[in-house]
């Protein structure tokens, strides 16, 4: 199985561990119900029981916590390759949960098994949760010699370049990626990331449109955020506004019609699309469409599934006039980080602090958001919420928007100037840009001074 050493008396166990590891690394639908055929097949597989506990962490802890005592109880008869996938594994979802000790294990374990890929995306997925592009550059070129015939590991180099800002270097590692597999789904995605990045926004929705077949047998989240790449792209092109509603109607919440989807995946997209909309002037449609998920996104079920949801339902409960639910699911974001471990509750506190910024946005406070985040406010510097700069960047259309409507003039000139010497080709910063410095012109001539004329 994908080169690594485990042992097992079950065909069934081993074909579902393959298909496990497959549909991991391909981000494909089906993995936990993969992961837990496997632990079914043979419940004395460590290996097939680590990486049920895994899989079903997420949403079932207690079960989580079981599947990881099988597979601990099996470890006298496990191979080192699987003691060590244990040992990153319960450093992930046991009790002594701890991401910099998971982080440091799958070092470890990479140095061992370094054509490990699948262990090197996790690791990779906690560097995202944690902000660390750098970390997870570092994992990726530990083990880039031993797996260059492999187009996943292109993709998983991509990205944290792309984040790192080495926009060349991702794009063509990327292209490496595809030139292996031009089916490779997360190759696809970080091309255009960079497209979108570089304002190369019909190269973007043409490249991915083109991809979209090669779509259909992912996760519910990457399915609609691709989707989500392609309206945006279409909303910073401002191309016709109908395009991007039908890539919302017709492409991601479509997606929810599936018998198995995940909801929280596809909301998750949508209302990052919502507020883009929304910020961009389009409140009607925005708003029309937030009405039909509003019982959705108060059922608590999909809360504190993703830091970014969490922020986006907050914004969305309140510009709909549903405060209880809002205030509700802020006190419990603010319960969840007092119960994290103090360095951790640290770093989350700029979490909680974008958090009431995002809630007294969506309850039209914008003085009150300018307050809360001070003057210097970045959305970049905001990553341990767990998203890309893309999806962070709404944050900073939020943030124009107040600097706007508080009525710090200056302060919107000087951050819209230093936006677009980083995005030259983005229309919604230079309009913005233009109408901040006719209204500050405005000002000077209806109230310069007598003295002065």
């Amino acid at each position: 199985m994908w080169g690594q050493e485990y042992r097992t008396s079950s065909a069934e166990c081993a074909a579902a561990l393959d298909a496990y590891y497959g549909a991991f690394l391909s981000f494909g639908r089906g993995r936990v119900a993969a992961a837990l055929r496997a632990a079914a097949a043979d419940p004395a597989c460590a290996l097939a029981a680590a990486h049920a506990a895994h899989a079903v962490a997420p949403r079932d802890p207690a079960g989580a916590a079981a599947f990881l005592a099988a597979a601990a109880d099996n470890l006298g008869n496990a191979t080192e390759y699987e003691k060590a996938v244990f040992g990153t594994l319960s450093a992930m979802v046991g009790e002594e949960r701890n991401e910099e000790v998971a982080l440091a294990r799958h070092f470890e374990l990479l140095k061992k098994f370094p054509k490990d890929i699948m262990s090197l995306k996790r690791a990779q997925l906690i560097c995202f949760y944690l902000g660390k592009p750098d970390l997870s550059l570092k994992f990726v070129q530990q083990v880039l010699p031993e797996n260059q015939e492999q187009n996943y590991i292109y993709g998983m180099l991509a990205f944290p370049l792309l984040e790192l800002g080495k926009m060349d270097e991702a794009e063509r590692a990327a292209r490496k990626g595809l030139a292996i597999n031009k089916n490779d789904v997360w190759s696809q995605h970080n091309l255009c990331h960079v497209f979108q990045q570089e304002c190369r926004f019909r190269e973007a929705t043409e490249f991915m449109e083109s991809c979209s077949p090669s779509w259909m047998a992912c996760t519910s989240f990457l399915l609609t955020h691709n989707w989500w790449h392609v309206a945006v792209c279409y909303l910073e092109a401002e191309s016709p506004l109908s395009k991007v509603l039908d890539v919302y109607d017709q492409n991601i919440m479509e997606e929810l019609e599936k018998s198995d989807s995940e909801a929280a995946e596809v909301y998750l997209n949508a209302l990052g699309l919502l507020l883009r909309l929304y910020v961009r002037g389009h409140v009607h449609p925005a708003k029309e469409r937030l009405t039909t998920l509003l019982d959705a996104l108060k059922d608590e079920s999909i809360w504190h599934v993703e830091w970014l949801l969490d922020l986006l339902i907050l914004w969305a409960l309140p510009s709909m006039g549903e405060l209880e639910s809002a205030q509700n699911m802020l006190e419990s974001l603010k319960s969840r980080v007092s119960s994290m471990d103090k360095d951790r509750q640290q770093v989350m506190q700029k979490a909680i602090q974008l958090a009431e910024a995002v809630y007294e946005f969506g309850n039209g406070e914008h003085k009150k958001v300018f307050d809360i985040l001070g003057p210097d406010f970045d959305a970049l510097g905001y990553k341990m919420i767990g998203a890309s700069d893309e999806q962070v960047d709404v944050f900073n259309e939020v943030w124009y928007t107040v600097l706007i409507n508080a009525g710090e003039t200056l302060k919107a000139i000087d951050v819209l100037g230093k936006q677009i010497r980083k995005r030259e080709g983005a229309p919604f910063l230079w309009r913005l840009l233009v109408t901040m410095l006719s209204f500050s012109f405005l000002l000077y001539i209806f109230f310069i001074p007598d003295s002065i004329s």
